[in-house]
């Protein structure tokens, strides 16, 4: 079982994810590559106090990087897209 404070790795922080906050109230988080639903809705209601209605998770493979004459590929990592319910809100830049 992976450990409630391990199973959410940080915000993305991206324009895509930036819109759905402000029109969806959603919230885009790298998690653990094995962390399921269940577990990541338990993390973010523990960790920020806000309530979760919903949870989408999708695998995104790593890119293949070339530096020179060598090459390999970033690793693999899970996103998260967790709707929050209304009235519920998690706002990165304010608590930087």
């Amino acid at each position: 079982m992976i450990d409630l404070y391990n199973v959410i790795k940080k915000p993305c922080l991206t324009e895509k994810g930036m819109i759905l906050q402000e029109e969806h109230n959603q919230v885009v988080m790298k998690v653990h590559v094995k962390a399921n639903k269940i577990q990541i809705k338990n993390a973010v209601e523990h960790l920020f106090k806000v309530k979760v209605d919903n949870v989408r998770t999708a695998n995104m493979h790593g890119k293949k990087k070339r530096i020179g004459t060598h090459s390999g590929t970033r690793s693999d990592w899970k996103k998260a897209v967790i709707t929050l319910a209304e009235g519920h809100k998690i706002d990165f830049l304010e608590q930087l």
